[in-house]
């Protein structure tokens, strides 16, 4: 390929003085993303974009495969409202999954598809909730990536819509009263409200009553928490328990409230707090049975079960049933109503793999083991509201697609519920391994290692992913991506890195804030382990980050540039010094800490990957993949890395380019299964032309 010199972007002399600090932002001026000179320099690297992909001799391949292996659909476990229930679908030949009730009699019908609101498949379904009864369902959706939901309701039988628009409800839950007649529901305050730069927070709980305009509903709670609050809200089975939840940010703790709306108008609900202050994450509802149940991590990081009563919500009052285990983190409870009384199904995760377990709901015994398929991740647990012996959850790994499984408490079995509607692939030729690993201080890490049977031995190239941030947990799960990458004969590895919850809370509080170098570490070992192993060598090894894995991978390529050939970074954070400035970076400071406090900027300054570009230093090949309507991280991150990595780096531009891949009319989160193909197949393409990939191996 010719070697094409980057676009000019000018080094403005722009200097900040903060806390005694002295920092450079020579790219400053890219903050601005209407600017004649920010568009200007984008559309330059949109066209050396397209120049360098158009060289990629594995770019068709990996569209149509991964297009090939999507293919295979997608069904979501029931929700279930008396005898009729609900759930999401995906045909091979859709681009978005649709919601789907099933009525008593067998009656399969479509309730909400996003193509039908929105042809060009820029609208996404982001979340739903049947009322309790099962008359209506509550659904939001969004347009462009934005994510900021407007909320409907209709008929679940007639499909006829009887509310809505109600907007800004961006992740809010939805509770409904038993009778239909309204609901609890988080949303911000009005725009016009709030200063500009305040817009995206601002959340309340409101009361709304069906059908009613919007403009009328009530503010019920929240007016005197913190701008950057989010809330839970819950209403029991039986209407009498409303539970309020409230945590600032992303922080790893929250507040609970109790109301018992028996007792007044649900309007003006008399929340009385139950657990304030306390540093820890306490989940709280109020069962079918009438027991008050506490899911907590407090003197637990991996969680334990309580349960007390709702009249009397005192936690001096509050009994253990399911005690802290050594080494699964406790995810999630169920309760089942057997034959022969009512059980505890329990779900847990240890060292990130799933398991399923049966527990005597008064002394918390456990009464035996649920079968599962492999090393696998159990999704979220199902039960019908009002009790029952069966519960219902996904089941995928690395190379499966996801099911749903039914499990039958009197018999301890499970049987499949529901398959993907597509051509499941044959994976026997993957082999799956989990490998231990000791990190920089001496801890011990763990990561999976997918390669296929049929590569010849030696190293491969390989990809390498990590995320390490928020309590977020890489479990196995299928990837249309990752399996098209094995199958063309390269390795895949996934870390378990500190930051992430796979070993609970603790283990992320072991990589956030001061911390947080700690996470690079495990990143920095695990490559250097599938070194030594023989699984790759450093110009053959890729990583792979998004979000705050973009951040990570940012911080590992200017950290050990030696260490790693290519670099994919996705939606990254990458100024750590101003990113609480913007998109939702003001709540992450929990996560980071604030450049506004001395102590914590310098903390963020040891690794703000923008602020460690070195000039003369031979980077990576580093593709930046970037969406316009991202609201959560703003893409003028990677507009100034790139911008520095491309003055700054030593290597030859047409053997390790520095990239952006810009994609508009999507966001951070969801988006159609085309565009999700069509960005998949370029970053995998990137990184086997860097890592000089080739498909013979096992052809």
């Amino acid at each position: 390929m010719n070697r094409h010199p980057y676009p000019y972007a000018r080094r403005d002399d722009v200097v900040d003085q903060l806390h005694g600090e002295h920092i450079a932002d020579p790219y400053r001026w890219l903050e601005d993303p209407e600017s004649e000179a920010t568009t200007t320099w984008s559309k330059a690297q949109d066209e050396l974009f397209e120049r360098h992909r158009s060289s990629w001799p594995l770019r068709e391949h990996f569209a149509e495969r991964v297009a090939e292996l999507l293919r295979t659909g997608h069904v979501g476990a029931p929700v279930w409202r008396a005898e009729r229930f609900f759930f999401s679908r995906r045909m091979p030949d859709q681009d978005h999954a649709v919601l789907v009730t099933v009525d008593p009699d067998g009656t399969e019908r479509v309730l909400v598809d996003p193509m039908q609101l929105d042809p060009d498949g820029l609208t996404t379904l982001d979340t739903w909730q049947p009322s309790k009864d099962g008359r209506y369902v509550a659904y939001q959706i969004s347009c462009s990536g934005t994510e900021e939901s407007v909320l409907y309701v209709i008929d679940a039988t007639s499909g006829e819509q009887v509310d809505g628009p109600i907007d800004r409800c961006r992740y809010s839950p939805v509770a409904w009263l038993p009778d239909s007649s309204g609901f609890y529901v988080s949303r911000q305050l009005p725009a016009v409200d709030l200063p500009a730069d305040e817009v995206q927070y601002h959340r309340r709980v409101w009361w709304h009553r069906l059908g009613d305009d919007p403009v009328n509903d009530t503010v019920v709670f929240g007016a005197d928490l913190a701008k950057t609050s989010f809330f839970g809200v819950r209403v029991s089975l039986d209407g009498r328990w409303l539970v309020v939840s409230a945590s600032r940010g992303t922080a790893p703790r929250n507040d609970v409230w109790l109301a018992d709306l028996d007792a007044g108008d649900p309007s003006a609900p008399d929340l009385r707090p139950v657990v304030t202050g306390l540093d820890a994450r306490t989940d709280l509802w109020v069962g079918h049975d009438g027991v008050l149940y506490v899911h907590t991590d407090h003197e637990a990081p991996r969680g334990r079960l309580l349960v007390g009563d709702p009249q009397d919500p005192d936690p001096a009052a509050w009994r253990e049933v399911i005690a802290p285990d050594d080494e699964a983190v406790l995810e999630a409870v169920a309760v089942l109503e057997l034959a022969d009384g009512p059980q505890l199904l329990c779900s847990w995760t240890r060292h990130a793999v799933s398991e399923l377990s049966l527990h005597d709901p008064v002394t918390g015994a456990r009464l035996g083991a649920i079968d599962l398929p492999g090393l696998g991740t159990v999704g979220v647990l199902v039960a019908r509201p009002e009790g029952g012996s069966q519960a219902w959850f996904s089941w995928t790994d690395h190379v499966t697609p996801p099911r749903v499984l039914q499990l039958d408490g009197d018999t301890g079995t499970t049987r499949v519920h529901a398959t993907p509607p597509g051509t499941v692939p044959d994976t026997s030729r993957v082999r799956v391994e989990q490998v231990s690993y000791d990190s920089y201080d001496g801890q011990q890490v763990r990561m999976f290692v997918l390669q296929h049977a049929d590569a010849p031995a030696g190293p491969r190239p390989t990809i390498l992913y990590g995320y390490g941030g928020f309590g977020i947990s890489m479990r196995p799960s299928y990837s249309a991506g990752t399996l098209a990458w094995v199958e063309a004969g390269g390795a895949y590895a996934m870390a378990n890195l500190r930051g992430g919850g796979e070993e609970g809370e603790a283990w992320h509080r072991a990589g956030m804030l001061q911390h947080k170098q700690r996470v690079f570490d495990d990143l920095h070992a695990a490559a250097e382990r599938l070194v030594d192993d023989g699984v790759t060598r450093p110009d053959m090894l890729a990583i792979h980050g998004g979000s705050n894995g973009g951040l990570l991978v940012g911080a590992a390529l200017t950290q050990r540039p030696d260490l790693y050939v290519a670099v994919v970074c996705s939606a990254p954070l990458l100024d750590m010094v101003r990113y609480e400035l913007h998109g939702l970076g003001r709540l992450w400071s929990e996560e980071f800490g604030s450049a506004a406090d001395p102590v914590p900027l310098r903390w963020l300054l040891t690794y703000s990957p923008y602020h460690l570009v070195r000039p003369g230093t031979a980077y990576p090949a580093v593709l930046f993949t970037v969406f316009d309507a991202d609201s959560r991280v703003d893409p003028l991150h990677a507009r100034k890395m790139a911008a520095a990595l491309q003055h700054a780096t030593s290597a030859d531009p047409a053997v390790r380019p520095v990239l952006m891949r810009l994609e508009r009319h999507v966001g951070h989160g969801a988006r159609s299964v085309s565009r999700a193909a069509g960005s998949s197949a370029d970053t995998l393409a990137f990184s086997a032309w860097a890592t000089a990939l080739t498909t013979d191996a096992v052809e």
